[in-house]
């Protein structure tokens, strides 16, 4: 399961998005929203770095939870046109709490670190086909962001995303708020081919950026395939348009009312910490619920 396999095409309460056509350039929509304007500097935080993860590292299949969960091991039953059925949360996953596997050391002091740099042969061949030539934004304006977050296991773990140039110093400077918090995040890094190509499992929770791919419901390109927009814990904020509700399993998590770790509300430090600087939030739209999505342009 994809990580920004909901985010639909944007349905805000301040104004809707009837784009129908691809855009042909990295550039707003006219009937996007306004909002504030995009930084055209980027500049390394003056955080302590991390390297980055080896170029061949595949992400280690996690433990089994304490009740026998192993994530992404049971692959969901699919209608012919490639849906899934409605599916309910398992007993094990209606107050995920799971633990961070590790790919990159975590910050040595407990602090918040972080670094910006350009995409590096290693991070490209680690994004497969999640960017391809004909991608609506060269490599050369994405940037390969190291963070520091909290897990759900309460230790403080080490992230990487990929962002618009544009936009990644605030990006760090919002994770710097959610890590200051302590807003618990379970895992952060790229998405890659294996994500893509993966059959539905419906309990992906990876906090990720850039893919590049049209919006759900539409032929338009997403924000995501521009770096610029940010899915949060899709699993605690899963992305709902009627019976559809992604990721497949988070159906538990469609109850607001029921706050949960990990869940984006109304009014919460990890949600202000976006709109604050001008980011639209899919909890507020309309027709669609995706409180897991943020965007610099709204969609």
């Amino acid at each position: 399961m994809v990580a920004v396999a909901g985010c639909a095409v944007a349905e805000p309460a301040t104004a809707p998005d009837g784009s129908t056509s691809r855009p042909s350039a990295p550039a707003a929509t006219t009937d996007s929203p306004a909002t504030t304007p995009i930084p055209s500097t980027v500049r390394t935080p003056s955080a302590t770095p991390v390297p980055e993860a080896p170029p061949d590292t595949v992400p280690p299949s996690p433990p089994p939870t304490a009740t026998g969960w192993l994530l992404g091991s049971r692959a969901l039953p699919q209608n012919p046109d490639g849906s899934v059925p409605p599916q309910e949360t398992p007993p094990e996953l209606r107050d995920r709490r799971l633990p961070t596997v590790d790919l990159l050391p975590p910050p040595a002091d407990g602090h918040f670190a972080a670094s910006i740099g350009a995409i590096t042969p290693a991070v490209r061949k680690r994004m497969g086909t999640a960017w391809s030539p004909g991608c609506p934004v060269p490599l050369e304006d994405l940037r390969h962001l190291t963070m520091s977050f909290w897990g759900f296991d309460d230790r403080p773990h080490t992230g990487e995303m990929v962002v618009n140039a544009a936009v990644a110093e605030q990006v760090v400077e919002i994770f710097r708020e959610l890590f200051e918090a302590r807003f618990p995040i379970e895992e952060m890094r790229p998405v890659t081919t294996a994500d893509l190509e993966a059959a539905p499992t419906g309990d992906g929770n990876n906090t990720a950026a850039f893919v590049c791919r049209v919006a759900r419901g539409s032929t338009a390109y997403s924000e995501h395939a521009y770096g610029f927009a940010v899915d949060v814990n899709p699993f605690q904020n899963p992305y709902v348009r009627g019976e559809v509700v992604l990721p497949e399993l988070a159906r538990a998590y469609t109850d607001r009312s029921l706050l949960r770790p990990g869940m984006l509300v109304l009014g919460a430090q990890a949600v202000t910490a976006f709109t604050r600087r001008g980011w639209e939030w899919g909890g507020t739209w309309r027709t669609v619920q995706d409180p897991m999505h943020f965007s610099v342009r709204g969609g």
